[in-house]
This record gives C-alpha cells, structure tokens and sequence, in this order.
C-alpha cells in the first residue's frame, strides 16, 4: 500500500495525536495515589517474606552442612593421631 509523504510526516512525528488524558477529580486521583501506595507496600512486604523465608532455608542448609562436617571431622580425627602416633 501507498503511504503519502503527508501521512509518514504526522505519523512519524511529534503532531501525532496518540496521547490519551484522562482528567479525574482530586479525590479519584487521591484514591489512585492511595491505591498505588499500598499496592507498593503490599509488593514491599512480600519480598521481604519470601526473603527472610529463603535467608531461613540457606541458612538451615548450612547448618546441616556444618553439622555434617563436624561429624567427618570427628570420625577422621582419631585417624589422624593413630596415624601420626604410628609414624613415630
């Protein structure tokens, strides 16, 4: 199809009336405002509960996995001072 240099020019430019307003009273936009806030803090507040609830879980990982650790270490370590006692 045939686009005129007259369409390409308000289609392209800054003349275009692609711009919607929208006017509301003082006491919707209020509301909006309001709307607005707490749907931030509800957003706000929900990351910082799954946050806590993964910082939780890592950190019972960790403990499982130092609580593991300690129990190798235990195992190993009269291995190690029969070995050193042997070497003498």
């Amino acid at each position: 199809m045939y686009t005129s240099i007259f369409d390409s020019f308000f289609s392209d430019s800054l003349f275009a009336p692609t711009r919607t307003v929208y006017v509301v009273s003082d006491s919707q936009l209020e509301e909006l405002k309001r709307n607005q806030r707490q749907e931030e803090l509800d957003n706000i507040e929900d990351s910082r509960k799954r946050l806590e609830e993964s910082y939780q879980a890592r950190i019972k990982v960790l403990d499982e996995r130092q609580n593991e650790i300690k129990e190798e270490l235990k195992t190993l370590y009269p291995t190690k001072v029969k070995a050193v006692l042997n070497k003498k």
